[in-house]
This record gives structure tokens, sequence and C-alpha cells, in this order.
């Protein structure tokens, strides 16, 4: 069993987003051929593996997708806790995604 990562700015950034309540304006909402809240919940579960140590390469692959997804949308959000939200969301996505770049050769 893998142990939990014991803090950090991802870890924070995941306990925000468990307590912040979903936008109720973007349910069922899809920007540019993103599907918002499919968006929250894949980047929501990829945060927590990478705090338990279980993101593999194809989750690294679609964690990569929902930050191109996110700053595909992110511009387009007017309304001021949406866009919030989702720049909370992008920001968890890169701290996941972080560890995860690849070396310079």
């Amino acid at each position: 069993m893998t142990e939990r990562h014991d803090g950090g700015r991802l870890a924070r950034l995941c306990a925000e987003h468990r307590n912040a309540p979903y936008p109720a304006g973007f349910r069922d909402v899809d920007v540019e051929g993103v599907e918002l809240i499919l968006l929250d919940a894949d980047v929501a579960v990829l945060a927590e593996r990478e705090l338990d140590g279980r993101l593999d390469d194809a989750g690294v692959a679609m964690l990569w997708r929902c930050i191109a997804g996110l700053d595909k949308v992110l511009p387009l959000i007017g309304d001021e806790y949406g866009a919030s939200y989702f720049a909370r969301l992008r920001a968890m996505a890169g701290e996941a995604a972080a560890r995860h770049l690849p070396s310079a050769v």
C-alpha cells in the first residue's frame, strides 16, 4: 500500500476543492467542446491519485489533457465564482502534474 503525502499545496488545494460547492450555473455546461463537470471530476480523482502515489502514466496523460481543457475554457468563464472555482481546479491539476514534467535532455 502506498503512503499518502503528508501535506503541501496539492493536499490543501484538494481539501479546499472538496469543500467548495460546484458552481450551479455550470452543470451540464460544455464550453468549446469541454464538459466542465467531467473535467472537474477527472481532475479531482487524478489529484487524489497523485497524493496517494497511485498516478500512473495513463493518469498523467489524462491530467495533461485536463490541463489543456482548463487552459482553453478559463479565459471564457465570466462568472466570478465559476472563474475562481475552475482557476483553483487548474492550480490543483498543475500541482498534481508538476512531478511528471519531462526532463530536459
